[in-house]
């Protein structure tokens, strides 16, 4: 469970299927180059680890790989997601749904939600992360990680 005031980043995702990993590696990637109060969770998108994971933070970030037909690597912000999911692209949209639901009837929701989609190309078991995601990875936690390192200035 995080204090008030974090800022809470959730990378869904399942290793060893390709693109599906998208959220997990940008939570790699920001570990060792946030602030400590930037807390970061890897997640299969169990909805009850979800809810623990951003009871009490001020910002939630959860990233995942989606598939909506766009190009790969693109990066999706969805209007109207802050508060919870508005496109079911996910291959764990029902996971977080679930959770959204879950800590709206707890009184668990982060002060802030956004979520974060990076379009995948291959879900395949043993495939590796394309190049296009691997780009938009490398680029969103860039991003997030000046982003956080401002805020905590």
């Amino acid at each position: 469970m995080s204090t008030p005031g974090d800022i809470v980043v959730i990378g869904l995702g399942g290793d060893g299927r390709g693109d599906d990993a998208a959220g997990l590696e940008v939570v790699r990637r920001l570990r060792g180059s946030v602030p400590p109060s930037v807390v970061l969770v890897e997640s299969a998108a169990d909805p009850a680890q979800l809810v623990e994971a951003w009871t009490g933070a001020r910002l939630t970030v959860v990233i995942d790989a989606v598939s909506s037909g766009a190009p790969p690597g693109a990066v999706h912000r969805p209007a109207g997601v802050e508060g919870g999911p508005s496109w079911h692209g996910s291959s764990h949209s029902f996971g977080l749904a679930d959770a959204v639901e879950l800590g709206r009837a707890l009184g668990r929701l982060p002060a802030r939600l956004v979520v974060i989609g990076i379009e995948g190309a291959d879900f395949t078991i043993g495939a590796p992360i394309t190049p296009p995601v691997l780009s938009a990875i490398d680029a969103l936690a860039r991003e997030l990680e000046q982003r956080f390192r401002q805020e905590s200035a």
